[in-house]
């Protein structure tokens, strides 16, 4: 992989086009995860206006903390960057409250409410995005966005720009190492931070992102038939999660009024 030619390409294309939208320069939300390191570290190399969140929503100490020391050694390295922590818990407790349901009565309630928390930090980013003059740049990568689905809709997966939605996670993992993160970034074990006890991505998806790549990689050329033992089950799993998540990577469907009609 070259990593050099990759990341002059991404900050190249993200100044580009901050400057044809006639914006600053970029918001984006830092989780303590290498996606948004990296997104963020891309952004701060244009040179133009960089505005880090932290926005913790009962968030685990190790994530906050991961998320601080990247925003540091950023802070250290470049001019451009500002950051701001911003505590979401009292208004997503007040949400919470509001809402009211019955989570007996709704057993998809608690999914609904971690999906909640990712639409409350959209919210704030583009509240942060448009007081300043900034675009809200994405953090997803390829296999999340375009493989499995495994963002939130309108949540983290509502931005304005994706710049490394065509990098595989582990793709995205070689330009952590290449633009030199901070260690406890590069080794953090992937996890989207959106539920009270710590759950990885491993965890929920029942596959690693490396077994993923593989079946995305082949995906339209192998079919079930081609595969066996555990390459089998993560086909199976990775076929689930792309049919579901269809509504999420199509654009959105319109329907169409034929033209005679409107006489």
């Amino acid at each position: 992989m070259q990593t050099e030619k990759i990341t002059e390409k991404i900050v190249s294309w993200l100044k580009d086009y901050a400057q044809t939208a006639g914006v600053k320069g970029y918001v984006v939300g830092v989780s303590g995860g290498v996606d948004s390191a990296v997104v963020s570290t891309l952004c701060a190399m244009t040179g133009l206006k960089t505005l880090l969140l932290e926005m913790p929503i009962h968030q685990k100490e190790d994530q906050v903390n991961r998320a601080w020391e990247h925003i540091n050694d950023l802070k250290s390295k470049f001019q451009n960057i500002e950051a701001v922590s911003l505590d979401l818990t009292p208004a997503f407790q007040e949400l919470y409250k509001s809402f009211n349901v019955d989570d007996e009565k709704y057993p998809s309630e608690k999914l609904a409410f971690a999906n909640t928390r990712a639409r409350l930090r959209m919210l704030t980013l583009y509240y942060f995005g448009q007081l300043n003059g900034l675009l809200v740049c994405g953090t997803g990568n390829k296999v999340e966005d375009f493989g499995i689905g495994f963002y939130t809709k309108y949540g983290d997966g509502g931005v304005d720009v994706s710049p490394i939605a065509d990098l595989y996670k582990t793709e995205v993992y070689a330009l952590a190492k290449s633009l030199n993160l901070v260690e406890s970034i590069q080794n953090a074990i992937p996890t989207d931070g959106l539920w009270d006890t710590e759950r990885t991505d491993e965890q929920q998806i029942g596959a690693s992102y490396p077994e993923l790549e593989n079946i995305q990689k082949e995906w339209g050329s192998k079919t079930e038939a081609d595969y066996s033992g555990r390459d089998l089950e993560v086909f199976r799993i990775f076929q689930r999660m792309n049919k579901a998540a269809q509504h999420k990577i199509q654009p959105i469907p319109v329907c169409d009024i034929p033209e005679e009609w409107r006489n």
